[in-house]
């Protein structure tokens, strides 16, 4: 494998979990904001904040130990 099929597959590795870890949070906090009694709206505004603070920096290093 070359340097730029390894970098390629570096990029794809951290685009899948980035996606990852943006639909677990989305999906955790909307759900908890749905049973705090949050309408659909208020719900998916509080899944969108939680896209927001998920920490790209520790996944990236998370994959770098692998």
């Amino acid at each position: 494998m070359s340097a730029n099929d390894d970098a390629r597959e570096a990029r794809r590795r951290l685009a899948v979990a980035v996606r990852a870890a943006c639909l677990e949070a989305a999906r955790a906090a909307y759900e908890e904001a749905a049973i705090a009694g949050l309408c659909h709206e208020g719900a998916a505004e509080v899944a969108l904040d939680a896209i927001r603070t998920v920490d790209v920096e520790a996944l990236a290093r998370e994959l770098d130990e692998q």
